[in-house]
């Protein structure tokens, strides 16, 4: 505790605030929180959508050029894990709980009760369902983590920063960025980082109270959730103080096992082909509309404007709360690798592996209702997954994988969450003290049960947004702040030299 910087004291003080106004006042907290989210929604969603999709471009850009040869670190570095545990490690911390939580829910809203074109129930709505889950899940979700992570890693592992969301503005600000000014975008950063995690740990908790519901009879209650979230928190706080090397490692490699087992039953016994045809086909459709969907906001159309706002601006929300937490993470395990591997490997490797999973979970959920033989838009959001599996081949024991999943994420997503927030404030510590990291885990576990507490579901997404806004400005400055740096360096490797082509002498034969 020796070590902590200014910016605890201050992130624990604001967050200590936020619980007690759930505790004594849960009914108020929601109605603030709806209205705020309301406002930011209607009056920036255009903001977001431009600011997304340019992290994409610049993302895509960093692939292609001759800037993706430099290194995320000195020359002489070597990547800390192998490849397979590198990709295990940040998908589980990037995407964990909402892939199995959303693997069969989300496509089976778009097709079935609220459809992004307005048309339900259809071989079209089916196409559209799934073209929008991959836009949710793709690579603008990827990109968003991507470049706080990259702009992290340069600065820290390349430029000898701290691992502070700070230290990467002294491009842009200068001493500034040790200063007040420093420590306000630490602690916009830490909360956002906080509400982000807890809303996925209250995502897990509820989906996991719905498998038990579903197969048990257990009461989907407040109570329930309570228990399982004081379970899970006692399991992560154990794996966290357990270190980086071993907690993380061992249970991030855990999930991708799970994971694969999960996806490779629901793919053998589910209806296989269809899974095939329909993650082909969307990828075309997905790619043919992806600038169009890119800025899509319906200003004449408040049917769609408000499907845009409840789906597709949350979803930017989402990643962009969780974005201090995963890019921190990422770039902690990314050091030695070049800026093309990270891109290729933090942007496009796992937006393919999302799309397969909901091809195969959503497109089970799509076939059963279209042929009509299981009502799976009638379960609660939580129960979804459970209800696809109850119609194929070892669906109990699919359930139980799919349970055991979602803890296992609950766990890591946990686990890295207090540790990243143990190095951000801990000025930048690579190896937070197991003191301040048992904290936090405390923290997102009170704030995760304030939100369930004060309206569920709709509570953990409001708060998510409008902890987003702020740090998607401190985003932008921080992406600007990385191309001037990259800019400077490679004028300085020589990089952005256009290399002439010698011309070969005309030699005269004689007449």
């Amino acid at each position: 505790m020796k070590k902590v910087s200014a910016v605890f004291y201050v992130s624990a003080a604001i967050l200590s605030l936020l619980v007690l106004a759930g505790v004594a006042a849960p009914k108020t907290l929601e109605s603030v929180t709806g209205s705020l989210q309301g406002m930011i929604t209607d009056k920036f969603g255009w903001y977001y959508l431009i600011v997304v999709t340019a992290f994409v471009f610049v993302c895509l850009y960093l692939l292609v050029s001759p800037i993706g040869r430099i290194k995320l670190g000195k020359q002489e570095d070597k990547p800390e894990f192998s490849r397979p545990t590198w990709l295990a490690m940040l998908f589980s911390a990037g995407m964990g709980i909402g892939l199995v939580f959303w693997g069969a829910a989300e496509p089976i809203s778009h097709y079935a009760i609220s459809s992004p074109t307005g048309e339900t129930g259809t071989d079209q709505a089916i196409r559209n369902s799934m073209r929008f889950t991959f836009f949710h899940w793709g690579v603008h979700a990827w990109a968003i983590y991507g470049i706080v992570a990259l702009v992290l890693a340069y600065f820290t592992f390349r430029k000898g920063e701290r691992g502070l969301i700070s230290a990467t503005l002294r491009p842009l600000i200068g001493r500034h960025a040790d200063g007040p000014i420093g420590k306000a975008v630490d602690v916009i950063a830490v909360i956002a980082t906080v509400i982000g995690v807890a809303t996925t740990l209250g995502f897990g908790a509820v989906q996991i109270n719905g498998g038990l519901s579903f197969l048990y009879g257990v009461p989907t209650t407040i109570w329930v959730q309570f228990a399982i979230v004081a379970v899970f928190t006692i399991l992560f706080i154990i794996s966290a103080m357990s270190g980086l090397g071993k907690g993380i490692k061992i249970l991030s490699n855990a999930n991708m096992v799970l994971a694969f087992a999960l996806f490779i039953l629901m793919f053998v016994f589910g209806p296989t082909l269809f899974t095939l045809n329909l993650f082909t086909d969307t990828i075309g459709t997905y790619l043919q509309n992806l600038l169009n969907m890119s800025f899509r906001i319906s200003p004449l159309d408040e049917e769609n404007r408000s499907w845009i706002n409840g789906w597709t601006i949350f979803y930017w929300a989402w990643w962009i709360a969780w974005s201090p937490f995963v890019g921190i993470f990422i770039a902690r395990v990314s050091k030695g690798r070049t800026i093309r591997e990270f891109v290729v490997f933090v942007l496009l490797i796992p937006s393919l592996i999302g799309f397969l999973w909901f091809s195969t979970f959503g497109g089970s959920a799509i076939l059963l209702e279209h042929e009509g033989i299981a009502k799976i838009s009638a379960l609660a959001t939580e129960e979804s997954l459970f209800g696809v599996f109850e119609n194929y081949p070892m669906g109990t024991v699919l359930s139980i994988i799919a349970m055991l999943l979602v803890g296992t994420f609950f766990i890591t997503s946990a686990d890295s969450g207090t540790f990243v927030l143990g190095m951000m404030t801990t000025n930048g510590s690579q190896n937070p003290s197991n003191s301040v990291k048992v904290i936090w885990g405390i923290f997102l576990a009170a704030i995760a049960l304030v939100l369930l507490y004060s309206g569920g579901l709709q509570a953990l997404q409001n708060t998510m947004i409008i902890a987003a806004l702020p740090f998607s400005i401190i985003m932008t400055l921080m992406t600007i702040s990385l191309i001037k740096s990259l800019s400077k360096e490679a004028k300085e490797l020589g990089m952005t030299q256009v290399p002439v082509k010698k011309q070969k002498k005309k030699v005269e034969t004689p007449a």
